[in-house]
């Protein structure tokens, strides 16, 4: 008797039941699932709806309903001549659904969701004109640091193309015997011949002229007694020759 019921692991029956590992568990999950499901499907029916939503429900089946005869205003209609599905106007052009009612159910007044929409049209304004502002300033400060960066250049030029006057000026001099410069300024001072250019940022604090100034006067002075053109690199026969094979007397003329 034992034996025969001892499950018979050859038989079809247990061949055929599904071995997957987890399934147990995945059925079990479902079953979870199904029974919350309905759980919440038996508290929404059971739960007391409040007055909004009772209110609601009857608006909306009114409103999705008809008018029959017993409004007196469809009533009116049709004892001058308006047909059901009928557009109104006489030639059948106007509207065939009633307009639609916009309830209002917040507690505010009359005009605050225009207020709202207004202030929140002004905020978006307000925030696009400061992000136009703060472009306008950046790109502001990126000109003028465009311009800083070019006058710097500039003026480190100016800086180098007198210095290079100076030598000109002190080997130039010195072959016509001219031992003094005409200017303080005019030569290098000993101890800046023996430097780079690029490490004399200041130079000739003995006058108030500007750097500009300075290369202006020295060049006119190399042009008119040596016949020299810094530029050019070149020193000429006479002034014919000078003024007629150098292209100015500035550097911009060289460009």
């Amino acid at each position: 008797m034992e034996e025969d019921e001892e499950e018979d692991y050859m038989s079809d029956l247990f061949i055929k039941q599904d071995v997957r590992p987890g399934l147990p568990m995945v059925r079990r999950v479902k079953e979870a699932i199904q029974k919350e499901e309905k759980q919440k499907e038996a508290n929404e029916k059971n739960r007391q709806k409040s007055i909004k939503e009772e209110e609601k429900e009857r608006r909306d089946l009114v409103l999705q309903s008809a008018l029959g005869n017993e409004n007196r205003g469809f009533a009116l209609l049709q004892k001058m001549g308006y047909k059901s599905g009928q557009a109104l106007g006489k030639s059948g052009e106007g509207i065939v659904e009633p307009i639609p009612l916009n309830i209002k159910t917040g507690r505010s007044g009359l005009g605050h969701e225009e207020l709202k929409k207004r202030k929140a049209e002004e905020k978006l304004e307000n925030y696009r004109q400061k992000l136009h502002m703060k472009k306008k300033a950046n790109e502001q400060a990126a000109d003028q640091f465009r311009v800083r960066f070019k006058n710097k250049q500039e003026e480190r030029k100016m800086e180098g193309d007198l210095r290079k006057s100076q030598r000109a000026c002190q080997q130039l001099d010195m072959q016509k015997d001219i031992n003094v410069p005409k200017e303080t300024w005019y030569w290098l001072e000993p101890e800046e011949e023996d430097k780079d250019d690029e490490d004399k940022e200041d130079e000739c604090t003995s006058s108030d002229l500007s750097v500009s100034e300075k290369l202006h006067i020295l060049t006119a002075y190399l042009r008119e007694k040596h016949f020299y053109c810094i530029w050019c690199g070149t020193t000429y026969e006479d002034p014919e020759d000078l003024s007629s094979n150098c292209p100015g007397d500035s550097a911009a003329d060289h460009d």
